[in-house]
């Protein structure tokens, strides 16, 4: 029967040292790297899965995976990975990898998810590097829980050792400006032969780094008394564009400026950073989307100017379509979907399936998309949880919506307008169901007098 030493001096160690915090050396380059998960055995080939790096090989979507092919000492399920990176002036990096579902030697070593995440950002203005979005959730070890703190440690009897997040983030602020941030989500060495393994054996699951280095032109930098960034006009996607269904991921990387947000009493914030103007533009007329109406708003402001995450929740959908341009999804906790368009460019948190919070920088105003000769804005729509079985068209007006917020109060989503289409392939609004032609004051009018409402209601009242 295979236990825990009984023992608590050894039966579980557990660390909160954390790996040190070292800048990326002088010499390298801007560049990411996930895995999934990598097998090293001495005098073996190395196994790998979801083996990414910048740019020849960028995504990876794994169904479920077993090693060998009964699983006996590695098997996981749906788990995925990508890395990004953008060399230049303002250089940033970005890599993700995440494993669900994770049984080591037949259970012994369990976890429901590992989610290994590392961002950095590098420009004349500032440096930074972000590992916070690591976590391992559900762990388990020989038949009990184990911490899942970063730099935990636990022994496995005497055939082995589980190390659990090693992170590491560091920056240097010149020669020339550099980040960097690595994570390891899980590491099992063996001490002795165990599980058809040899001593020496180690398992890692969900491994990433991404190093950001400014390359920094002879120009001497801009001031720094502006806190927004420089717009990196992003390059369009290669001819022929793309239809508007067909997405081409990843896009322009900015430092992101340090902000503040300010929340309205339900926990939202306005999407736009600083000063920006919108109207009620919502079911205007247009021909080149589908039903051909307008199923947002959109708010104008500066080029660059800073977008924010309206609510703590994950970003999905990121990339390029013919018609969004450069953009995204953000979905709250409560299941609402809020949807980004136009963008010039994306912060180092806009990662597929990061979770951020409210306030958070996710991107940049732009002009990108059908947008592209126009005024700079963001087109930005509401999909509330409750009107998810309508699809693209279950949206709500966002004009009162983002008045509130404006104002920092709350509103319900139900304030909105809902379109629902009045058949198959429909594009137009439906009609009113009452026309205003005149109104008169009748607040003055006492309703204690007898008829005194009538008459003020009647045609010669």
């Amino acid at each position: 029967m295979i236990r825990l030493v009984a023992t608590a001096a050894v039966a579980l160690v557990v660390s909160a040292t954390l790996a040190s915090a070292a800048p990326p050396p002088k010499s390298a380059d801007t560049e990411s790297t996930a895995v999934l998960v990598r097998l090293t055995v001495p005098g073996q080939d190395t196994v790998s899965l979801g083996e990414l790096q910048w740019p020849t090989s960028t995504t990876s979507d794994v169904q479920s995976f077993q090693y060998p092919d009964d699983g006996s000492i590695i098997s996981l399920g749906r788990s995925r990975g990508s890395v990004f990176a953008q060399p230049g002036d303002a250089a940033a990096a970005q890599s993700f990898a995440e494993v669900i579902v994770l049984s080591l030697f037949g259970g012994e070593v369990v976890a429901a998810r590992v989610t290994a995440s590392a961002s950095a950002g590098a420009s004349a203005r500032s440096v930074g590097a972000d590992v916070s979005a690591s976590e391992v959730q559900g762990l388990g070890a020989l038949g009990r829980d184990v911490s899942t703190a970063p730099g935990s440690t636990a022994s496995l009897e005497d055939w082995g050792s589980l190390s659990v997040l090693s992170v590491s983030s560091g920056t240097r602020k010149s020669g020339p400006p550099g980040a960097q941030g690595s994570v390891d989500g899980l590491r099992v060495r063996l001490t002795a032969d165990h599980g058809g393994l040899p001593a020496g054996s180690e398992i890692l699951v969900g491994s990433v780094q991404a190093t950001a280095v400014a390359k920094l032109s002879a120009a001497p930098p801009a001031s720094t008394t502006n806190p927004r960034p420089p717009v990196v006009r992003p390059t369009r996607p290669a001819a022929p564009e793309p239809d508007v269904g067909d997405d081409i991921p990843g896009g322009p990387v900015l430092v992101a400026p340090e902000v503040s947000a300010r929340f309205t009493g339900g926990g939202y914030v306005f999407p736009v950073y600083g000063t920006a103007s919108f109207g009620d533009s919502f079911g205007g007329p247009r021909p080149n989307v589908p039903g051909g109406w307008h199923h947002g708003e959109d708010i104008f402001a500066a080029a660059g100017t800073p977008l924010l995450a309206v609510a703590d929740g994950t970003l999905h959908t990121i990339g390029f379509n013919k018609i969004g341009g450069y953009r995204l999804w953000l979905r709250d906790t409560a299941g609402n979907e809020f949807y980004y368009a136009h963008l010039s460019a994306y912060s180092p948190l806009a990662v597929e399936g990061r979770r951020v919070e409210a306030g958070d920088v996710i991107g940049f105003v732009g002009d990108t998309g059908d947008a592209d000769g126009g005024a700079p804005h963001l087109h930005f729509e509401i999909h509330p949880a409750a009107m998810a079985g309508l699809g693209y068209d279950g949206v709500v007006a966002p004009y009162p919506i983002l008045l509130a917020w404006r104002r920092a109060d709350d509103v319900s989503f139900a304030a909105g307008r809902v379109y629902i289409p009045s058949g198959p392939g429909s594009a137009t609004l439906p009609p009113p169901g009452a026309v205003l032609l005149q109104a008169d004051d009748i607040g003055s009018t006492s309703g204690l007098v007898p008829g005194a409402l009538e008459r003020a209601l009647s045609p010669s009242g």
